[in-house]
């Protein structure tokens, strides 16, 4: 349910012009990264400017997505599940976001299995991460407010041992 109706997503990613010196380097980040869409509605193109058409909208606010490619102000991102375009550096905000992958997760209160269970999160929930360490990140549930932790394999918006403060 992530709101997007695309083609097939190719199966590489390159960067969009050969990197040069000047301006259209990009943010100067490091690629590949996580980021999350700034608001509710965002436009994804077949290219990075205005000239190339949207292929199509993200209708979610806090959508993570993966940076993989830059060219000047455009960044292309993909998502959870593989569909990918360019948007507008101004689209997106550093805020981490997670979605909950596979069959579900359990949201415990301290980071361990044997801790008291808060909530059990369906697929496709989406949140903010506030931490990670080890096998496990501090979570808040967008839709509640809730918050907690996560084993780390459940999310999708962190790579595996990235520490987050």
């Amino acid at each position: 349910m992530g709101g997007l109706e695309t083609g097939p997503v190719p199966a590489g990613v390159q960067a969009a012009e050969p990197t040069n010196a000047g301006p259209r380097r990009g943010s100067g980040l490091p690629v590949p990264r996580f980021a999350s869409v700034r608001s509710g509605e965002a436009n994804v193109r077949t290219g990075p400017g205005t000239r190339y058409p949207v292929d199509w909208v993200f209708k979610r606010k806090g959508m993570p997505v993966e940076i993989v490619a830059e060219f000047d102000n455009w960044r292309r991102i993909r998502d959870w599940q593989g569909a990918g375009g360019w948007v507008h550096q101004s689209l997106l905000t550093g805020k981490r976001g997670f979605v909950v992958t596979g069959k579900g997760a359990d949201l415990f209160k301290t980071p361990a299995a044997s801790a008291e269970l808060v909530a059990r999160l369906e697929p496709e929930v989406m949140g903010e991460i506030r931490a990670c360490a080890g096998d496990w990140c501090r979570v808040r549930i967008a839709a509640s407010g809730v918050t907690g932790w996560v084993e780390r394999a459940h999310l999708w918006g962190v790579y595996r041992g990235e520490t987050i403060n």
